[in-house]
C-alpha cells in the first residue's frame, strides 16, 4: 500500500438509503485489506428513509454539506445510486467551502449530477464504484478498487485505459447526461473524451438519449465517445433491430462526434474508475 498516512472517507447517499449490513460489510472489508490507510465514516443519513429516499432532501443535502466541509474527511464517496441527487444538487453546491475544494469526490450513476456540478466549479471528482457495490457478484473487487483510488494508491488496471489517451476524461451514465444537459449543473466537455454507461434501459430510450446527448452545442464539441456497458437491457417488442454499438455509431455519425470505441464502465463489479479532467497520478 502506498498512501503516507490514514485518509479518512465520509460517507453520504444523496440518493437512496442503504442498509447497516451492507455499511458493516465494506467497513470490514476496508480494515481487513487496508488496515490503517483507509477510515470508513458513515454519516447517519446513509441509513434514513423517506420514500423513495435516504432521508427528506433537506437531510440529504446538509449530510453531503457537513462531510464536504468537514476537513478531517480527504474524500466523499457515494453510498449507492438510485435516485435523488438531482433534487439537492444545486443546494448543496453553493454551501461549500474551501475545505470542500481540496476533497476527492467518488461516484457514478445518479450521482452524475452532483460530480457534474462540482466538476463544473473546479472540484476534483471521479466516476467508479459506490459502496453497495459489495452487493454485487465480485464486488469485492470493486470496493478494493474504489478504496485505492480514495486513499491515492490505485492500482495500474484500477483506472479506466482512456486515462492514457493524454486527453481530459468524463463519464457519465447515458440517461443522467440526457437530464443534466441544459441545466445549471452542465460542465463544459469541450475536448474531452466522453464515457457512458447505462443501465436497466431498453433500446429505443438510448436512442432517444443519444439523440438528445449528441444535439447538444456543448456535447459537440468534445473530443471522441466512448461506449462502457449497457446491462440488463429490456426486450423491445418488435425487436429494436440495431445493437446498442449501431445506435452509437449511428448518432456520432450524424453529430460529427468521433466515435473511439468501447469502456470499462457499467453497472457492474468490473465498473473502472474515470478521473474527470486531465489525470495525474
Amino acid at each position: 500500500m502506498q498512501a503516507k498516512q490514514k485518509t479518512r472517507i465520509g460517507i453520504v447517499a444523496p440518493a437512496s438509503r442503504i442498509d447497516e449490513s451492507t455499511a458493516e460489510l465494506v467497513k470490514a472489508l476496508a480494515r481487513d485489506s487496508f488496515g490503517g490507510h483507509a477510515e470508513l465514516v458513515f454519516h447517519p443519513q446513509c441509513f434514513l428513509s423517506w420514500g423513495h429516499f435516504a432521508g427528506e432532501d433537506a437531510a440529504r443535502t446538509d449530510a453531503f454539506v457537513q462531510v464536504a466541509n468537514n476537513d478531517s474527511f480527504g474524500a466523499l464517496w457515494w453510498a449507492r445510486g438510485g435516485y435523488g441527487a438531482n433534487r439537492i444538487a444545486e443546494a448543496v453546491l453553493p454551501r461549500l467551502n474551501e475545505t470542500a475544494r481540496q476533497k476527492l469526490y467518488l461516484g457514478y450513476s445518479d450521482a452524475g449530477f452532483v460530480l457534474a456540478g462540482l466538476y463544473s466549479r473546479g472540484f476534483r471528482v471521479a466516476h467508479g464504484p459506490v459502496v453497495r457495490d459489495i452487493e454485487r457478484d465480485g464486488g469485492g473487487a470493486a470496493i478494493e478498487r474504489a478504496l485505492r483510488f480514495l486513499i491515492g494508491s490505485p492500482a495500474p488496471g484500477d483506472l479506466e485505459p482512456s486515462v492514457n489517451a493524454g486527453k481530459p476524461l468524463a463519464a457519465f451514465n447515458l440517461t443522467i447526461l440526457s437530464h443534466l444537459i441544459g441545466t445549471p449543473l452542465e460542465p463544459d466537455l469541450s475536448g474531452h473524451i466522453l464515457l457512458l454507461e447505462d443501465v436497466s434501459e431498453p433500446m429505443y430510450a438510448v436512442d432517444r438519449a443519444l439523440f438528445h446527448v449528441t444535439s447538444s452545442p456543448n456535447i459537440r464539441k468534445v473530443a471522441g465517445l466512448k461506449l462502457g456497458r449497457l446491462s440488463e437491457v429490456p426486450a423491445n417488442d418488435p425487436d429494436f433491430g440495431q445493437t446498442e454499438e449501431q445506435v452509437v455509431r449511428h448518432w456520432c455519425t450524424v453529430s460529427g462526434i468521433p466515435y473511439l470505441g468501447r469502456a470499462d464502465i457499467g453497472h457492474d463489479a468490473g465498473n473502472k474508475i474515470v478521473p474527470f479532467g486531465r489525470w495525474q497520478s
